[in-house]
């Protein structure tokens, strides 16, 4: 339990995509604290004990629950939320966190050249949050953090919960982890604020599609700004981003051309091959594996008509 919370959101307390009409939860005050017992993405179709054949039946009507909605009282359209990411405890199963990576058919930024689906799941301490085993020699660092987080779009509803939005959403930025203070743009009344799809572990792109996809207990507190209009998300991190995998360097491939995208995919591409040729994985386990500790970067975008995106792979993950 949260002593210093004055709310519990339960995990059966969730919703699925954003919709301004859905009943807030609960109704709390600027500066409340509250506890979210958040579910993995795939709302529990997937545990500890799930084979590569679960990922076949998947419903994606159930995917990416969040939890909430909070009203947030004198919240106003053009306000702004403060959210302030306090803290991050991996939920257990048989006294292990846990979480899992998939491969999903027609999901992914290499959704063409990986067809079938693929499963990796994860165990890992709770407490020390030491890095992760990936098969016999691999260590994945960890840093949990909230993959999916945001405020109810203007736009009367069902809104799917897949793209991001100006008022957040599945936005995957792995550094909205424990110290961040994010602020969105209010746009309804009580701005309707909602959490979950909470990962252990993701690469900046999670280029597969999935993290380390684990549930959590998230402890945030929210507050309200005043007559500062914001267009977009934006965050303020208490610390350096990178320095948890920067101790041995970096392997890295690129991608060069006129289309970022093209690009992006010809430089994860090319780390696949780089580890399935270096470490005897296979392709869509160097695919999956990436996602979860790899860094997709624009380095140069102005030098036309071509642009580089390299992808960083850290190499103490193998050292």
């Amino acid at each position: 339990m949260c002593q210093a919370c004055d709310y519990t959101i339960h995990g059966a307390q969730h919703h699925f995509g954003w919709d301004n009409a859905i009943p807030p939860t609960e109704t709390v005050a600027p500066g409340a604290t509250i506890l979210f017992h958040c579910r993995d993405s795939s709302a529990g179709q997937l545990g500890p004990a799930s084979t590569v054949a679960d990922i076949e039946t998947l419903d994606f009507g159930q995917i990416n629950p969040v939890s909430g909605p909070i009203y947030v009282d004198g919240a106003r359209p053009g306000d702004v939320l403060k959210i302030t990411l306090e803290s991050f405890k991996p939920r257990v199963e048989d006294g292990k966190g846990w979480g899992w990576t998939a491969n999903i058919p027609g999901f992914g930024l290499l959704a063409d050249q990986f067809p079938d689906p693929a499963l990796n799941i994860w165990t890992y301490d709770a407490d020390s949050l030491a890095p992760a085993l990936w098969g016999s020699t691999g260590r994945v660092p960890l840093k949990p953090f909230a993959g999916t987080i945001g405020v109810a779009p203007a736009e009367p509803g069902p809104h799917s919960i897949v793209p991001p939005r100006r008022v957040g959403g599945n936005l995957d930025i792995r550094d909205l982890a424990a110290g961040t203070v994010l602020y969105l743009p209010v746009e309804v009344d009580g701005a309707l604020f909602s959490v979950g799809d909470t990962h252990a572990a993701q690469g900046d792109g999670e280029v597969c599609g999935t993290a380390i996809e684990s549930p959590m207990d998230v402890v945030i507190t929210l507050d309200l700004v005043k007559d500062q209009p914001l267009k977009m998300p934006r965050f303020t991190t208490p610390g350096p981003v990178t320095r948890h995998l920067d101790t041995k360097g970096y392997e890295v491939t690129t991608g060069v051309g006129p289309d970022l995208m093209s690009g992006a995919r010809d430089a994860v591409a090319g780390m696949v091959d780089l580890l399935t040729a270096e470490h005897g994985m296979s392709a869509v386990e160097a695919y999956m594996l990436v996602s979860t500790c790899g860094d997709l970067r624009i380095s140069e975008i102005v030098d036309m008509p071509n642009w580089v995106v390299s992808f960083y792979f850290p190499r103490s993950v193998f050292e």
